[in-house]
């Protein structure tokens, strides 16, 4: 998975641009949604580097490696336990890390009003009055599950950006639930997606599976913050959004292929997907077959039957 970073979606995320300075290598980078941007580093030097007093919050996964990193804080160095190992730090924290050997790191950017949202969408509490706790290397399987699920996708391919937005809204919403601390009575909203906004969030993604659709837009159609959304939905059809709309994307490739008159390629571009080969992939990933293996079946069953004259 690699992928061209949208550097005007990620510069002024401070630790982004300081890595950045740094010429460490990035391999993708991706905004995944208002406040909420991701990168994945792949770092093999000796170095000192300091995050001075970050304007946002941070989540980091070790990915691969990471064994030579320690955490200086005074006379104290915390000791990385390599792949799987999490760091949560709040925004205004000055930490400094002496780097040694090599190690893949997924960053999860986090402006302050975003996480003050989900915190009030989340926890239906004052924000002023939760903090982001500061952890070092610790270990989390769902965040780490969640966080590597999404590192197989392509992140500049816009039919997986729904994916993308759903998972940064629900790292950020497990970071609020989990990782703060809080008033004692803040409890999660719950409920679902009334009848008239789901069908007016079906008929918007139905008129625009040809576009780059992401979470942000399927909640605005609901006037929903795009956390609530994306938990009513799945609540309301059993499906996350991304799921629906991929599901609805790949039905509309079989309609137009059984048609017959169009090339895949145009096929693919006409449900929202960049390539002819990343619809190739959903699309074996749902049906089974590829689309020119369900053309062809699909031809075979539309020809006449030579026996039945």
């Amino acid at each position: 998975m690699l992928s061209s970073p949208p550097m005007s979606e990620l510069g002024g995320y401070s630790v982004f641009d300081c890595l950045r300075r740094a010429r460490v290598p990035l391999r993708a980078a991706a905004a995944l949604g208002r406040g909420v941007a991701a990168a994945l580093w792949d770092r093999d030097e000796t170095a000192f580097t300091r995050y001075a007093a970050p304007g946002h919050h941070m989540l980091s996964l070790y990915v691969a490696g990471g064994h030579g990193i320690r955490r200086r804080r005074g006379r104290e160095a915390l000791r990385s336990d390599g792949p799987g190992s999490l760091c949560v730090m709040p925004a205004g924290l000055t930490t400094d890390w002496e780097v040694s050997g090599p190690v893949r790191m997924f960053h999860l950017y986090i402006a302050k009003p975003a996480f003050d949202r989900a915190v009030a969408e989340t926890l239906g509490a004052d924000p002023a009055g939760v903090a982001l706790r500061d952890e070092t290397y610790f270990r989390d399987p769902t965040l780490e599950a969640a966080i590597r699920a999404v590192l197989p996708l392509d992140w500049s391919e816009p039919a997986e950006r729904i994916a993308l937005s759903h998972a940064g809204q629900m790292l950020l919403a497990y970071l609020a639930a989990r990782r703060t601390e809080r008033p004692r009575s803040a409890r999660p909203a719950r409920g679902g997606l009334a009848p008239a906004t789901l069908r007016r969030v079906v008929d918007f993604a139905e008129a625009n599976l040809a576009a780059p659709l992401c979470l942000d837009d399927l909640a605005a159609v609901a006037g929903l913050s795009p956390y609530h959304f994306a938990r009513m939905f799945k609540r309301t059809t059993g499906k996350s959004p991304h799921a629906y709309v991929l599901r609805r994307r790949i039905a509309r490739a079989k309609a137009l292929i059984a048609e017959g008159d169009r090339p895949l390629a145009a096929i693919a571009l006409a449900c929202g997907f960049s390539s002819q080969s990343h619809l190739a992939l959903r699309f074996r990933g749902l049906t089974g077959l590829t689309p020119r293996q369900y053309a062809c079946a699909t031809a075979a069953r539309a020809a006449p039957d030579p026996q039945a004259d």
